[in-house]
């Protein structure tokens, strides 16, 4: 379960090390967006060598970008880095669950060269970057167990439909990427995966970040994208459930326990069924 997941340029040496010392639950080293072209063999060069200073038993999970499956870096990508072992791939532009498929095979193929047990490389699709991605979004339920979860993207979504904005001037999605956030949130679900949120662009906005992490955590999301050290407190501390929470939540399975068989109790004046008790039990999880 992911709370938090720190981007880092792959070809930013200070930036790699700085993220050491990150409480993100993952790390994302990205060989795609935040690298320009004539850096690409330089970013695999300084991932690899960063997956190899972690190798074994790592504080947190290290997975890698690598640049969508049907551009000409993607091979060398998966190439270099998948004998380091990262935890999982962050998948681009990702058209539909076939493209995931399809680079779970790839994955394979290099895992089977070395050594790796098979599978064990997960996968994390940005899944709305592209028009033709939204029509797919319920067939996820079709990847293995290498999906790890889902996330959603609206900038190159919006550039690619040519929209003028995203959001409103209240910086409030606008309603086409209201109903793109929506539909990842259910086909996460649907599919049996984590739910990650987008990230939350201004960096120096840690009010409008909290409310934007108390958003998603309410509607189902459980973490968020980040593209900077300083929100992953701030995103941590959100998809935490707090000491109240926890409370009531174990009030509600200890009141289940002691009643077994019964489908719906009372407390503090409240009635609670099933769904109330597999809420209590997720929360549990998290804690």
């Amino acid at each position: 379960m992911f709370r938090s997941m720190l981007f880092v340029p792959g070809d930013s040496e200070k930036k790699l090390a700085k993220s050491e010392g990150v409480p993100a639950d993952a790390l994302i080293l990205d060989l795609e967006d935040s690298v320009a072209a004539e850096n690409k063999a330089v970013a695999r060069g300084l991932v690899c060598e960063f997956l190899a200073a972690h190798a074994g038993e790592r504080r947190q999970q290290i997975w890698v970008r690598i640049n969508p499956i049907d551009h000409t870096e993607a091979g060398a990508d998966l190439g270099a880095v998948i004998r380091g072992r990262p935890d999982g791939i962050v998948q681009p532009k990702t058209r539909s669950p076939d493209d995931v498929i399809l680079l779970g095979q790839r994955i394979g193929t290099y895992e089977m060269e070395h050594e790796i047990p098979i599978g064990s490389t997960r996968i994390l699709p940005v899944a709305t970057e592209t028009p033709a991605a939204i029509f797919s979004l319920g067939d996820y339920v079709r990847c293995d167990k290498r999906l790890a979860g889902l996330t959603w993207g609206a900038e190159d979504l919006s550039t690619e439909v040519g929209a003028l904005a995203n959001k409103d001037a209240d910086g409030n999605w606008t309603q086409p990427y209201q109903l793109v956030r929506s539909l990842c949130l259910f086909a996460a679900h649907a599919a049996g995966v984590e739910a990650i949120d987008t990230l939350y662009a201004n960096f120096r906005d840690p009010e409008g970040l909290r409310a934007s992490c108390n958003e998603a955590r309410r509607d189902g999301f459980s973490g968020k994208l980040a593209i900077h050290p300083d929100q992953i407190d701030v995103i941590n501390t959100a998809f935490t459930p707090d000491a109240d929470e926890i409370a009531r939540a174990r009030r509600i399975v200890d009141l289940f326990d002691a009643n077994p068989g019964a489908g719906t109790l009372a407390l503090d004046g409240a009635m609670l069924d099933i769904p109330h008790l597999k809420q209590a039990r997720r929360i549990l999880a998290r804690k």
